[in-house]
């Protein structure tokens, strides 16, 4: 099973254009990251710029339009993120509850969708989307 564990920073929603992270956060974080590599189960990890620094296209209604960051109606925002590959949820969700906080955050965690659960007529539809996630 394949979950995506967010960081949700506190405050981060309001943060300014440049913002990066401080070393003995990153340092604390890294720990954290080779015990996740020692363990075999990480698959992917990044850090996200501040809101302030990113876009929104909204769709569906009428002509796409374009929203520049900070987003006032954010309450949160995500800070960054793993995707790590365990045996269960209940694994999942010890690893997040080892995430060195050096500041108020949550993490939240979802599952990735696997093709294999997908019914025949959607396994169908996304012929090809396997080459996609290899790439």
């Amino acid at each position: 099973m394949k979950f995506m564990m967010l960081v949700i920073p506190q405050g981060y929603e309001s943060a300014a254009p440049g913002t990066l992270p401080e070393a003995e956060a990153v340092e604390k974080m890294m720990v954290y990251n080779r015990e996740l590599e020692a363990a075999g189960i990480v698959r992917d990890a990044n850090g996200l710029h501040p809101p302030a620094e990113g876009v929104r296209v909204k769709l569906g209604d009428g002509e796409p339009t374009v929203t520049d960051g900070p987003f006032s109606e954010s309450k949160e925002c995500i800070g960054g993120y793993w995707i790590i590959e365990v045996a269960s949820k209940a694994e999942a969700i010890a690893w997040a509850r080892k995430v060195p906080a050096v500041e108020p955050m949550q993490i939240e965690l979802r599952q990735i969708q696997e093709a294999s659960e997908w019914p025949d007529d959607v396994r169908e539809a996304a012929e090809g989307f396997d080459r996609i996630q290899a790439s």
